[in-house]
């Protein structure tokens, strides 16, 4: 028998967790990687009591990621296995720079090339989903799109650079900061304001979800940077059941929803205070209720329903979506908040006035199109767009007001992006077995914790069937990883981890992760 020891005390204060994760999903929404929480405007203590202010913010399981060693890198929760760097397709000279941004019809043609190339051993590449692609984020980027400078030196971009190589636009080549946008496979079902197809991106920059046109001023042609994916062909589809009480389950993400939406608007902090309302309800025989997390929330985006196209919300029509009146006066679906806030710099500070929101009906802008003199709403960035605006104020309406000339300000941004800061809601809570937790039905370590409940003592035994790297990982009732250890290389047989886990009751999740698979037990403090 092997014994090895590991002794790791956490002090954090832990209550009634409302997460779970099971390696058989295949549809795994992985978290937001945040680890604080804002009011407002700024970064405040995560609150633990539901009455408290600003309760709710909702992190979600840990992203955990794998270097393979030969330009890919696995993904631990999803089974996604992705190029590390748009310049691995590109010219390969380690530095991911405007020449290795590609066309559209560029980027249909990379995942041929890459097969054919056997790249990094296998033959199976493809161009991404844009809900894959939203696995990666990571939301403790900074949105510059209010800075003025070139240095990018206290930015933060929205994915893990520990793991893929990152690169700002190139200024000194016209290219704007935030010029870093990435493509998915997903074409908009409806032609864009400016009379050309639309392809859904992520912008690594600044935290968008958007429609892009494929045509730019001047008949130039717009250009993404691309990493290709492969593996988990079932992720992004959702497996939808209506429950006949009001609630939709998603056993593809483990996901339960409400069939209703909020019916109203209000703003960022009322939302969060909404949810907790349907607790003390007990809504549909449950009170786990919560305001879902930005990847969440675009789990159940329909990408192929939109406005136009079918008449209808960018939702599955097995949920119940309200209408609304739009800026121009015509019927429309409704924006929907997340609790992930949209951090922000401008050069001098970072903010976090913004809340996350995701269009279920038109992305709205203010456009002067080709002649006119007059700005139009148009639908500039497509239904299953996820932006950000004010998390509380009065309503924006039409325009932000007067520049420094005397000129009406339209929207935000480039696009003139309407701004809402009365948003609707729709909540989510975590499909649970009777104990609380979704566990593994297949447990290839066999895992024993002992004793489970404890006071703060217990062992972790496991059997290794071969030689393999072992992590153990302990996350907390905010989805957070307070404890990480990478054990190393660890020989075939059992093994027993003493640990000892102080001033904490409550409930945490024990991650054990050997090479691509991991396991996940749970574990009761009292």
């Amino acid at each position: 028998m092997k014994k090895t020891t590991l002794i790791f005390l956490i002090s954090a204060i832990i209550t009634i967790i409302h997460t779970g994760f099971s390696q058989n999903l295949t549809y795994p929404v992985i978290g937001t990687a945040i680890t604080t929480c804002f009011d407002t405007i700024t970064e405040i203590p995560c609150p633990t009591i539901s009455s408290d202010p600003f309760f709710g913010q909702y992190h979600g399981t840990p992203p955990s990621f794998q270097d393979n060693g030969n330009g890919t890198i696995t993904d631990l929760n999803t089974s996604l296995i992705w190029q590390s760097s748009p310049d691995a397709n590109g010219n390969n000279n380690g530095i991911i720079e405007k020449a290795d941004k590609l066309t559209w019809s560029q980027i249909q043609a990379r995942p041929a090339t890459l097969n054919a190339a056997n790249y990094g051993g296998y033959n199976d590449w493809r161009v991404p989903t844009i809900k894959e692609l939203y696995s990666l984020t990571n939301w403790n980027g900074t949105d510059p799109s209010a800075y003025m400078g070139n240095s990018t030196t206290n930015l933060i971009p929205f994915i893990d650079t520990t793991y893929f190589p990152f690169a700002y636009g190139q200024t000194n080549l016209g290219e704007r900061i935030i010029d870093s946008q990435y493509a998915s496979c997903n074409l908009y079902n409806e032609i864009g304001w400016d009379g050309f197809p639309m392809l859904f991106g992520f912008n690594f920059a600044d935290g968008r979800i958007k429609g892009y046109g494929l045509m730019m001023p001047g008949g130039i042609e717009k250009t993404f940077f691309l990493i290709c994916v492969r593996g988990n062909t079932s992720y992004g589809i959702n497996k939808f059941k209506d429950n006949g009480d009001n609630t939709i389950s998603d056993s593809a993400t483990g996901l339960m929803w409400t069939k209703d939406d909020s019916q109203t608007g209000m703003n960022w902090q009322a939302a969060l205070a909404w949810a907790q309302t349907r607790n003390t309800a007990n809504y549909c025989g449950y009170h786990d209720w919560r305001l879902p997390n930005t990847k969440e929330l675009q789990s159940i985006v329909d990408y192929s329903r939109s406005p136009k196209s079918t008449n209808s919300a960018a939702i599955d029509p097995i949920f119940n979506c309200s209408q609304i009146v739009d800026e121009a006066g015509y019927l429309n679906w409704p924006w929907f908040w997340t609790s992930t806030t949209h951090r922000s710099y401008d050069g001098i500070t970072y903010t976090g006035a913004n809340g996350i929101y995701i269009c279920f009906g038109a992305a709205f802008g203010w456009m002067q199109k080709p002649g006119n003199t007059w700005y139009s709403l148009v639908d500039v960035h497509g239904a299953g767009a996820q932006r950000s605006s004010p998390k509380c104020g009065t309503y924006l309406g039409d325009s932000l007001g007067v520049d420094s000339l005397g000129n009406t300000v339209y929207g935000r941004g480039p696009q003139g992006d309407v701004l809402r800061v009365n948003n609707y809601v729709r909540c989510v809570r975590d499909l649970t077995t009777p104990a609380g937790i979704i566990q593994p039905s297949n447990d290839p370590l066999n895992i024993n914790i002992s004793p489970n409940p404890t006071h703060g003592n217990f062992l972790i035994t496991f059997n290794l069937q071969q030689e393999q790297k072992i992590r153990i990982e302990c996350i907390n009732t905010y989805g957070i990883t307070v404890f990480v250890s990478d054990m190393g290389q660890q020989s075939k047989g059992e093994h027993q981890i003493p640990v000892a886990i102080s001033s904490g009751s409550g409930v945490y999740l024990i991650k054990i992760i050997t090479g691509s698979a991991f396991t996940i037990k749970r574990l009761v403090i009292l």
